[in-house]
């Protein structure tokens, strides 16, 4: 078995950055380094560089950064260990014991095993028990024992204590079951209770095959229809989706969004296996990045009703801003795809999903609804409607051809419309740039919250650390011109010791060491300290000067200062 720091040092030889990366989002060449779209906020245009020389990555945008396992802890929503099982698993290398939070490890490991049995619970309940509510509802649904099977469907049965009692009786401790969600404490009294009772069950298990929550509807008009697992220690619903685990094996790089559970799983069962859901709640920028990693294209299929169709245009907007095209599905005669694939079978939908429509042609129409384009109003309503669509097109051709198109129903020349978008689009520019010129201020302040004073400090810090990290064999005599207690920012102070102390008790240092010491927001900042000096020449010259300048006391107030002095602190203030 490996030492931990050989073994960091092995996992991350197995797992080049690049390659991780590149699992989850296209990347290219720029030089020595890789260019790519962040995968953790939407954005035009890429602002994420990933370093191979040091294995590390940062997003000039919003911050996020590390190395390849703090990659794989923020998009996979997994802790420190978790992604260092996930990554030896993928290189095929052995495990070794590591420490961590054990408490908070132990339950993870807990409630991934409650939310096993309390699947199986539900589904021997669903095909064995007694009450065959539930079974008579699949049936009805036309869902087949194999497709039961396949999902892991159950059956929460009427009564109060019956999953409890259960859990109970292997083992787990009532605080237990509450923070899994699969049991809820009585104001009145203090006992526990089953928070799923008299429901269709359905598993939500993500692409490791671990069940991490559940949906539950009833079958009567008890309200709430449908409850969902609350965010656990290992399920948030904003970052899932329904049968993704079986949606991302297919061959095809297209998805099929739906609204709902069984709209899922009629799909899958007729041969759509790439259609998928969100949880209870309308599409999230983090949902939509998270189909971008698996999915070219998605063909949105929410219900007929004007909600259906208002939530098409939030799906689209966001899809859009992850990079992912969308086209919409028209269905007639039925309100959504379960019914439509029980009335009219699966060829019929094939057909409909080949004549889906553009996500522009359908927002495009959209805006037409309620509108008489035979009178003055009505057209101009249609202008302001259609303004901000035409805007966002990015193709300039294909903007074109539908500025022609609302033109020619606004009965309008399509130079006027044309110079009106333009218009609009320069706007837009000029407004974003101010916008991203105050979050790059707003995460400057925040990254530096703890910097000194003075940027000549600051400055010295910075390269210091950086050349240590590009440089470790040269540690040692860094040390000896500078120690951590030299350094006069808290976090500057903060990683240099973690260095040292990392290069004391390991042959080979790696930027892999440092999660155990610093979370991944600050690993971030750690990644961004290093990419923003990646171009810098740095050499043993640079850091003696930089030691020689953390080394000299500071001037305290109200003393006495030589011109000179005042000349740097005059610079140090403009350079801030």
């Amino acid at each position: 078995m490996l030492r931990n720091d050989e073994f960091l040092d092995t996992l991350r030889n197995a797992n080049p950055v690049e390659n991780v990366i590149g699992n989850y989002v296209q990347i290219r060449k720029r030089g020595r380094n890789y260019l790519c779209s962040c995968p953790f906020h939407s954005e035009k245009t890429p602002s994420c560089t990933i370093f191979p020389e040091t294995q590390t990555f940062y997003c000039f945008g919003c911050g996020a950064g590390g190395d390849v396992i703090t990659f794989v802890m923020k998009i996979e929503n997994l802790d420190f260990t978790e992604a260092l099982k996930l990554l030896a698993d993928r290189a095929g290398l052995e495990m070794p014991e590591f420490s961590g939070n054990p408490k908070k490890s132990q339950l993870k490991t807990k409630i991934y095993e409650m939310n096993r049995l309390s699947a199986n619970f539900f589904y021997k309940y669903l095909v064995r028990g007694n009450d065959g509510t539930g079974r008579a509802y699949f049936s009805g649904r036309g869902i087949s024992p194999q497709t039961v099977k396949k999902y892991g469907l159950g059956y929460a049965p009427d009564g109060w204590t019956n999953l409890v009692k259960y859990l109970q009786s292997e083992g787990y401790t009532d605080n237990e079951i509450t923070s899994a969600w699969l049991g809820n404490t009585s104001q009145k009294n203090g006992d526990i209770y089953d928070i799923f009772r008299k429901r269709v069950m359905f598993p939500i298990i993500d692409v490791r095959k671990n069940v991490i929550g559940f949906g539950g509807r009833v079958l009567d008009d008890s309200k709430p229809k449908y409850i969902n697992t609350a965010d656990t220690l290992v399920f948030d619903k904003r970052n899932n989706l329904f049968s993704l685990n079986f949606a991302r094996k297919t061959k095809d790089k297209k998805f099929i969004l739906c609204e709902g559970y069984m709209d899922v799983i009629a799909l899958n069962q007729a041969g759509f296996e790439n259609a998928v859901a969100t949880l209870g709640t309308a599409i999230t920028p983090a949902q939509a990045r998270i189909i971008s990693h698996y999915a070219d294209e998605v063909i949105i299929a929410y219900d007929s009703d004007s909600a259906g169709q208002n939530a098409s245009r939030k799906a689209i907007q966001y899809l859009s801003d992850a990079g992912v095209r969308t086209r919409v599905l028209k269905m007639t005669g039925a309100k959504d795809p379960d019914e439509f694939i029980r009335k009219f079978g699966r060829d019929r939908f094939n057909i409909l999903l080949n004549k889906s429509s553009d996500s522009i042609n359908f927002m495009l129409d959209n805006c037409e609804n309620s509108l008489d384009l035979e009178t003055e109003s009505g057209r101009v309503e249609l202008i302001r409607r259609t303004s901000r669509i035409l805007a966002d097109i990015k193709s300039r051709p294909e903007r074109e051809i539908y500025i022609s198109r609302t033109a020619e129903k606004c009965r309008i020349p399509a130079e006027t419309l044309r110079i009106h978008i333009d218009g609009i689009i320069r706007s837009s520019q000029k407004k974003q740039s101010v916008r991203q010129w105050n979050d790059t201020i707003s995460y400057v302040i925040k990254s530096g919250k703890n910097h000194h004073t003075g940027s000549k400090i600051t400055n010295a810090e910075e390269y210091i650390i950086c050349y240590v990290i590009k440089r470790p064999e040269d540690f040692s005599d860094v040390l000896k011109m500078i120690s951590p207690e030299n350094f006069r920012t808290d976090f500057n102070k903060k990683v240099y010791s973690a260095i040292a102390e990392c290069m004391k008790n390991n042959e080979n240092f790696s930027v892999s060491m440092l999660n155990s010491f610093f979370s991944p927001e600050e690993m971030g900042i750690i990644s961004g300290i290093s990419a923003r000096n990646y171009d810098v020449e740095i050499d043993m010259n640079v850091i003696s000067e930089c030691a020689e300048t953390l080394l000299k006391p500071e001037i305290p107030a109200g003393a006495d200062v030589s011109d000179e002095d005042l000349r740097n602190l005059f610079a140090s203030k403009v350079n801030k």
